[in-house]
């Protein structure tokens, strides 16, 4: 792993590790690492951001009293610099709220290499196959077109590219004869449910080291 990786400090139940968790959808995966937070952990969720108003994880964080903030796209002409001012907004936010670790959950926008360079090491995702196969924002698709016998999905920390930052864990699920990409998709998400907050365990514990 590069040194240019400035991991998170370590976390303990008495002073966690805060999270700002980024949603752009339903809050599937940020309903599950709620509930795990539920017995103390070296992490723990104090604020999540969708730039997508009517986006059920932020319903689902408000009902659960964390701070839950939609962060519009920034009307402007410049199509170049609407992503650049949006990400100074939450920027902006994460320092103010003291956020330590930034965990991408379902949330659909490329994250730049602005905001990046000020996180790197501290941007987690997780993405719906057992990369470095199948990476972008068709995998489970790719992943029948290709007739794979597996598939699964992949914790790793984010960089410059597209889903090409180090692994930090996996979970493999068999990809069955009748699988369509619903299908397949519901029986990942029960695996992402369960191997997201574990490798946040091992990330906030000091157990993954440069």
């Amino acid at each position: 792993m590069s040194s240019d990786f400035l991991l998170p400090r370590i976390g303990t139940k008495e002073n966690p590790v805060r999270l700002a968790v980024f949603i752009s959808g339903g809050g599937s995966g940020l309903q599950s690492l709620i509930q795990y937070q539920k017995i103390p952990r070296v992490h723990i969720t104090s604020l999540v951001i969708s730039e997508n108003n009517n986006a059920g994880g932020l319903k689902i964080a408000e009902e659960n009293e964390i701070l839950a903030l939609h962060v519009p796209l920034p009307q402007i002409k410049n199509k170049s610099e609407i992503r650049l001012e949006h990400e100074k907004k939450i920027q902006q936010i994460l320092e103010r709220e003291n956020s330590e670790l930034i965990v991408l959950s379902g949330y659909m926008r490329i994250i730049s290499p602005w905001l990046i360079s000020k996180w790197k090491g501290r941007i987690v995702n997780i993405h719906p196959s057992l990369l470095p196969n199948f990476p972008g924002a068709h995998a489970h698709r790719d992943v029948l077109a290709a007739g794979s016998n597996f598939s699964g999905c992949t914790v790793h920390l984010v960089d410059e590219g597209v889903d090409t930052g180090p692994i930090l864990g996996q979970s493999r699920v068999i990809v069955r004869a009748n699988d369509t990409i619903k299908s397949l998709q519901d029986r990942v998400k029960i695996e992402e449910h369960k191997l997201y907050p574990r490798i946040l365990d091992n990330l906030c514990s000091g157990s993954i080291s440069l």
